[in-house]
């Protein structure tokens, strides 16, 4: 069973998913890849733990404070790839961005590899389940293009001037991923 919440942002209504008392899934709603690979029964359920714990993580976000992503039972479904990138992405600070190529070089260090492919960490940084909380909008392209955030570049922006990203040297492209 999949419990369900709906949190009501600045940025438009998020869907929070709870599993076995862990938070598995959080998405802007209408984001490419909603609910991502969950097909099973969900049921709506608004006052759990988990669900409260989160709520408080996003007032005090959203209120411009900084809370720490392990203040959250976060149980992301994926594959150990996609995981290894998520975890990068938790160490992203707030306010500062890395580039898809930085965290392709990170995993291959973390794997012995010689090199990783940024278009491969672009598929897992696309298909992160829980936005916001792991800060996949934190990612940038190496020429400062803001390409490839599923919830949308406006949003995108959104949440790095909410954090105090300098946007100056950053664009929005006029065509790609997740535009």
């Amino acid at each position: 069973m999949l419990y369900t919440f709906y949190y009501h942002a600045p940025i438009g209504r998020l869907l929070l998913a709870e599993k076995e008392n862990s938070l598995v899934g959080l998405w802007l709603e209408g984001q490419k890849y909603y609910l991502g690979s969950f097909r099973e029964e969900m049921q709506e359920k608004k006052d759990t733990m988990v669900f409260r714990q989160a709520k408080e993580w996003l007032d005090r976000y959203f209120g411009g404070e900084k809370p720490p992503i392990h203040e959250l039972p976060l149980s992301p479904m994926g594959s150990e790839f996609r995981k290894a990138v998520w975890n990068i992405l938790c160490h992203i600070p707030y306010g500062e961005t890395i580039t898809y190529k930085e965290i392709a070089q990170k995993v291959a260090a973390d794997q012995g590899l010689a090199s990783m492919s940024a278009q491969a960490v672009g598929g897992a940084v696309g298909h992160n389940p829980l936005s916001i909380i792991i800060p996949c909008h934190r990612v940038v392209g190496t020429n400062g293009s803001l390409t490839g955030y599923a919830g949308g570049i406006e949003n995108k922006i959104w949440l790095l001037t909410h954090e105090g990203v300098d946007m100056e040297r950053f664009f929005a492209p006029q065509r790609g991923t997740a535009v």
